[in-house]
């Protein structure tokens, strides 16, 4: 049977993870699909990344395959995927679900807390 632990040494095995100020140097490249992957209500009291998609870890499976009504078309199994949470645990799970349903180029960029105090841009 696997813990958390186990869920999570995997996702980070899975998908590499790139500092904040490495992050912000990919922020507004050409093919760069930045996700927030909290929920709704963390996003409303923080803000999240500018220009960022807001998909909660929930919803990953269904705005991920093009095959459902929730498709999102930013969700391109080619696209370079950096994905946003809270401190990076959420981020590390919902990547390891896209490395699983095909995704390649998916990066863990952490925390929204760590991309803000390094100076990346944002919005509410």
């Amino acid at each position: 049977m696997k813990s958390s632990k186990h869920y999570m040494e995997e996702a980070n095995a899975a998908v590499p993870r790139l500092s904040a100020e490495e992050a912000i140097a990919k922020h507004g490249t050409t093919g760069a699909v930045f996700v927030d992957v909290r929920d709704s209500a963390a996003i409303a009291k923080s803000g999240t990344i500018a220009g960022a998609h807001r998909i909660p870890r929930g919803m990953m499976e269904f705005t991920a395959d093009a095959e459902t009504q929730f498709h999102n078309p930013a969700l391109q199994k080619d696209a370079d995927l950096y994905l946003v949470c809270g401190a990076g645990g959420q981020a590390a799970l919902a990547g390891k679900t896209l490395k699983d349903m095909g995704y390649q180029n998916v990066t863990n960029i952490g925390g929204f807390g760590d991309w803000k105090e390094a100076g990346g841009p944002t919005e509410d």
